[in-house]
């Protein structure tokens, strides 16, 4: 009985947290959030335009708009992964979180549950 009580309280609880923190560093390495943080202002998909040789006004202002509007689509795009990826963590702490305290909940859980069907059967 004590091996029981020992895999209840102690092994299950600490193999539940070892998944927890292994979905945890999942969903951070999935969306790249620290990835994305770093190249915030890169160009999307590289895409850049070349200023060419010498100097050409409407050559400059072309290319320069051009890497401007794919710095801004980058960042857009990198700042939407980003609040989805630290949605998806916050979800996966609290659905941890009752995935551990479910845990110890579960016997009073299955005997509540138990006497409520037998009190259904008797009345």
């Amino acid at each position: 009985m004590e091996q029981v009580i020992g895999w209840y309280l102690s092994e299950v609880p600490k193999n539940i947290i070892k998944a927890w923190k292994n979905f945890l560093a999942f969903g951070l390495d999935y969306f790249s959030i620290f990835l994305l943080f770093k190249t915030f202002f890169s160009y999307w998909h590289r895409y850049k335009s070349s200023y060419g040789r010498g100097f050409d006004l409407k050559r400059y202002f072309e290319a320069a708009s051009f890497n401007l509007i794919s710095r801004a689509l980058g960042a857009f795009v990198r700042s939407i992964f980003i609040v989805v990826g630290i949605a998806v963590e916050i979800c996966l702490v609290f659905l941890g979180l009752a995935v551990f305290t479910g845990w110890f909940l579960l016997p009073f859980l299955i005997s509540g549950g138990f006497l409520f069907g037998v009190r259904l059967l008797v009345f």
